[in-house]
């Protein structure tokens, strides 16, 4: 399961539901990733999640870290990546970045992508 990211600072709630339902899938003993794209990608980088909190939500730190303990992955955009000049060095335990091939080729072999906007 795929569920994509596009979000960060900018839209706390945004950045952090897909985390939400990430950690239920994984928990439910399903593959999953979290594709950060766009301002997302910031979300792969040490202290940012920590940083963003939406009211009534869990804290997103907690959540990326309970994701990536429990086997969760997170894919960074690495055209997104490259713009922001983030690099490998620059990612936190869990977090990888990826092209748009390893993407298309998850999708064509069957994974369902999930989009919470």
């Amino acid at each position: 399961m795929l569920f994509m990211c596009t979000h960060g600072q900018d839209a706390p709630e945004r950045a952090t539901v897909p985390f939400i339902a990430a950690n239920v899938a994984v928990a439910s003993g399903q593959d999953a990733v979290v594709v950060c794209t766009i301002d997302a990608v910031w979300l792969g980088t040490p202290g940012v999640a920590d940083r963003i909190h939406s009211e009534g939500q869990p804290a997103l730190g907690e959540l990326v870290t309970s994701f990536v303990a429990a086997g969760g992955g997170i894919w960074l955009c690495s055209a997104c990546t490259t713009k922001r000049g983030i690099t490998e060095d620059d990612c936190i335990q869990g977090a990888t970045i990826v092209g748009a091939a390893r993407l298309v080729e998850e999708i064509a072999n069957g994974a369902q992508t999930i989009t919470l906007a």
